[in-house]
């Protein structure tokens, strides 16, 4: 036997009281006295809930079964339609008939039209053996308990949607009225749903993954049944971490909302879910455009002052001078000449011009002058007749210029070698052949 709950009691007994219910009247929350979970309708929806889980790995069971039986006609029928009941659809309507399946409109109605082209091109090629008429009839009959099966799922599932908008409306504006159902059964009930904290919620449903060597990479951890709610799987990958975080908390909320019978409406549910949807679509606006902004001033620590006449003396002869001053001045209204035709906007400023004040002429400043020892000053004088910058005599020439430089008439016209001459009139004075010593004291 594939499917243990094809003639199961317990899904015969769930099937009549949803046929019978789902003719009556949604019962009013507001008419519910005490906890929910004493309600008969309460209970046939965990149930249901619950059967749900059981009904799913009785269709991957026979699934399984279908697939290695109709692998003997078309093994690459399993890689063209991936879907569980799309497959097994495919597999009931087709039979032996590999060259029909353009012509078949069920099929059409399962598969889109590309891989139906591509069903019909393998067909074609595919020389496979046949299945028999026994090998059919078991993989048919497989084929119509999987099919019932998922009619009974879908007829629960809208039981429990219609049924989730009295017992939790405003959790089920949340994460849906699957989830809720789920939650609760996994929890045992409302109430008890409300007195778990969110993070536990969030991770309610998890299962721990044995890989056994396997990458781990794909592995899941720490994700429940809420993970897999439509308002967390819509967010792209990097933000449903995030987001199921943000609905667990939310969750917690409306679970105790919903187990005080407040809010019979889902009010407090809608305006969660805004909330949430406004946060994760705050998450994905990308990030602001960085703009080019000046730095800011640096913070300059105050620098030791140094006192003492010293450094007085140092700040009088580094002061701003009254020439100076002068220099860096302009006149109002004034078009100034340029200092020198290469050098264009270059002006002595205001010096020498009408209304400067006492300056008309460069002064010597006595704070800023160089001091320079009389012996020093003896020694240029008496090296300055050379005509030279240097202190050093230098041979001169017959030829050289006989104008010089000097500190106070400026430029000089002199003889260069008129100094040589009177040095040589007093050489042969004393130190000739002919010169000798005019008198001599002997003293013994």
């Amino acid at each position: 036997m594939l499917a243990n709950l094809c003639d199961s009691p317990e899904l015969k007994r769930i099937i009549e009281e949803i046929d019978k219910r789902s003719t009556n009247e949604v019962i009013r929350k507001s008419s519910i006295h005490g906890p929910i979970e004493a309600h008969p309708e309460y209970k046939l929806i965990v149930d249901a809930n619950n059967i749900t889980v059981q009904i799913d790995d009785d269709i991957n069971m026979i699934h399984k079964f279908i697939r290695e039986r109709y692998s003997k006609l078309l093994p690459e029928l399993d890689s063209f339609v991936p879907g569980i009941m799309d497959y097994i659809l495919t597999v009931r309507h087709l039979g032996n008939n590999l060259m029909q399946v353009k012509d078949n409109p069920k099929i059409q109605e399962i598969l889109p039209q590309a891989t139906i082209m591509v069903v019909n091109m393998t067909g074609s090629t595919k020389k496979g053996n046949e299945l028999s008429d026994e090998e059919l009839k078991e993989i048919f009959d497989a084929c119509d308990m999987a099919i019932e099966l998922d009619n009974n799922k879908m007829k629960i599932f809208e039981f429990v949607e219609s049924r989730m908008s009295f017992i939790a409306p405003n959790l089920s504006q949340i994460v849906g009225a699957n989830i809720a159902a789920k939650l609760m059964g996994l929890a045992g009930g409302l109430t008890n749903l409300s007195k778990m904290p969110a993070c536990n919620i969030e991770v309610l449903g998890s299962k721990k993954k044995h890989l056994y060597g396997f990458s781990s990479k794909n592995a899941l951890n720490n994700t429940g049944i809420l993970y897999y709610s439509e308002l967390v799987q819509s967010q792209p990958p990097d933000l449903r971490r995030k987001a199921a975080k943000l609905v667990s908390n939310k969750s917690t909320i409306c679970a105790r909302v919903d187990s005080m019978h407040a809010a019979h409406d889902g009010e407090i549910g809608k305006d969660f879910r805004e909330k949430i949807e406004k946060a994760l679509d705050k998450l994905k606006e990308p990030p602001p455009v960085k703009q080019n902004k000046a730095l800011p001033a640096p913070i300059d620590q105050q620098k030791k002052k140094r006192g003492g006449k010293r450094v007085r003396k140092l700040k009088e002869r580094m002061a701003m001078t009254e020439f100076r001053k002068q220099t860096n001045r302009m006149n109002f209204g004034e078009i100034e000449e340029d200092a020198y035709q290469d050098d264009l906007s270059f002006t002595t400023g205001t010096i020498g011009k009408s209304g400067s004040g006492r300056i008309r002429k460069p002064q010597v400043d006595n704070k800023t002058k160089v001091r320079i020892s009389r012996g020093l000053q003896k020694d240029l004088q008496k090296y300055q007749v050379y005509g030279g910058t240097s202190t050093i005599k230098k041979p001169v020439s017959g030829t050289a210029s006989s104008v010089s430089f000097t500190p106070l008439q400026g430029l000089e016209i002199q003889n260069p070698l008129a100094a040589e001459s009177k040095m040589n009139e007093a050489n042969a004075k004393y130190f000739s052949n002919t010169s000798g010593f005019v008198s001599v004291i002997k003293k013994f």
